[in-house]
C-alpha cells in the first residue's frame, strides 16, 4: 500500500510517500481502505517531535470502507469512520491506503456525503461534543467561552453550542476572524489580549462555561471569567505546552469554579468515554441539511501532504482541511 511516513522528526518536508505492507487485523481491530482524512494540529505535533517518539505513519481519523473485521460486525464495504484509538501515535495512523484500528474506535455512518466531508467531521466534533456536553454539562439558554474559536476544533464547538440552543462567546486575536464566527452563529465575537476577564467582567455577560482551547498560557484567566459555580474545561494547547508556572489551587482556582480536562487522544472510544455515545450519524444529518458548517475549507491530493502540513502550521486553515487518498 502507499503510505505517508515521518522521515525523521520535523518540519513538513520531513512526509515522504512510499510503500508498505498492508497491515493485517487483528483480534479486535478494523482494516479499512481509506478514502480520505482530517488535518490536525495533533499530527503537526507529532511529526514534529513535540509528543516525543510516535507512530511511522501518522493520521489520527480517516473516513473510508471496511476492508475486514475479524469479528464479522462490520461488513466489507461499510461505510465507515475511525477515531483516535492510537492511530499515529502508537499504531501506525491513517496517513494511508489501508489503516487498522480498534473496532471501539470505529463507527459506521449512515450518510451520502463525500469523503472529504465525511473526513471532516470525526475527531473535533466526538471531542467538542465530549468537551461540550460531557465535562461542561453544557444546558440550553447558558453561555459558553469557546476560547480559540477559530480553529477547527473550536468552529465545531461553535456550531454543536449554537444548535443546542446555548449563548456562545467566541474568541480570536485577529479581528478579521470575526465575522467568520458570527456567521457560524456567536452572539459576539472578542478579541483575546490574553485578559479576557476584564472584557467579560467589565460588561453585563455572565458566563456559564469556558471550552478552552487556548491551553496552559491562559487557564489563569479562562477560570476568571466564569460565573461562581461557574465550569472551565481545558481540550488543546494552541499557546504552547508549556507548563502552568506556580499554579496554586489556593489562590488560582476560585471557589466554586469547577476546572476539568478532556484529552481525546487518550479516552475516546474507552468504555468511560464510548464513540457509541457522540451522535455521528445526527451530527452528519445536519451537516446534509445545511444546519451544521462543517464542510472542510480545502482539500488536498494524497501527493500534496507537505503543502497540507505547511498550511496547517501556518493557521491558514480557518478550519478543517482533509486529504482525498485516491
Amino acid at each position: 500500500m502507499k503510505a505517508i511516513v515521518i522521515s525523521s522528526y520535523g518540519a513538513p518536508e520531513v512526509l515522504h510517500v512510499t510503500d508498505l505492507p498492508d497491515p493485517v487485523p487483528a483480534p479486535g481491530e478494523v482494516l479499512i481502505r481509506v478514502k480520505a482524512f482530517g488535518l490536525n494540529h495533533a499530527e503537526a505535533y507529532m511529526r514534529a517531535g513535540a509528543w516525543g517518539e510516535v507512530a511511522a505513519v501518522p493520521g489520527i481519523e480517516c473516513a473510508g470502507l471496511v476492508e475486514a473485521d475479524p469479528s464479522g460486525r462490520l461488513a466489507p464495504g461499510t461505510r465507515v469512520v475511525a477515531i483516535l484509538g492510537g492511530m499515529g501515535r502508537t499504531r501506525n495512523g491513517s496517513y494511508a491506503e489501508l489503516v487498522t484500528a480498534p473496532a471501539t474506535n470505529v463507527a459506521a455512518v449512515d450518510s451520502s456525503l463525500g469523503w472529504a466531508e465525511l473526513a471532516a467531521v470525526p475527531e473535533v466534533y466526538a471531542t467538542a461534543w465530549y468537551g461540550l456536553f460531557g465535562n461542561l454539562g453544557l444546558r440550553p439558554g447558558e453561555r459558553v467561552l469557546v476560547r480559540g474559536a477559530t480553529s477547527a476544533l473550536g468552529q465545531a464547538a461553535v456550531n454543536l453550542a449554537v444548535d443546542h440552543g446555548a449563548n456562545v462567546l467566541a474568541t480570536t486575536r485577529n479581528p478579521a476572524h470575526a465575522p467568520l464566527l458570527k456567521e457560524l452563529g456567536a452572539e459576539d465575537v472578542l478579541i483575546d489580549d490574553g485578559n479576557l476577564a476584564a472584557q467579560v467582567n467589565g460588561g453585563d455577560r455572565i458566563v456559564d462555561a469556558v471550552f478552552d482551547l487556548v491551553g496552559n498560557n491562559a487557564l489563569r484567566d479562562s477560570l476568571a471569567t466564569v460565573r461562581l459555580r461557574g465550569r472551565v474545561c481545558q481540550l488543546g494547547f494552541l499557546g504552547g505546552f508549556e507548563p502552568v508556572s506556580e499554579f496554586n489551587p489556593l489562590t488560582d482556582l476560585p471557589t466554586g469554579v469547577q476546572l476539568s480536562f478532556f484529552g481525546s487522544a487518550f479516552v475516546l472510544g474507552s468504555p468511560e468515554f464510548p464513540l457509541t455515545a457522540v451522535p455521528l450519524d445526527a451530527i452528519y444529518a445536519k451537516v446534509a441539511s445545511g444546519a451544521l458548517p462543517a464542510g472542510p475549507t480545502r482539500i488536498f491530493r494524497f501527493d500534496e501532504i507537505v503543502e497540507a502540513h505547511r498550511v496547517l502550521e501556518a493557521g491558514g486553515a480557518l478550519g478543517k482541511m482533509a486529504v482525498r487518498v485516491d
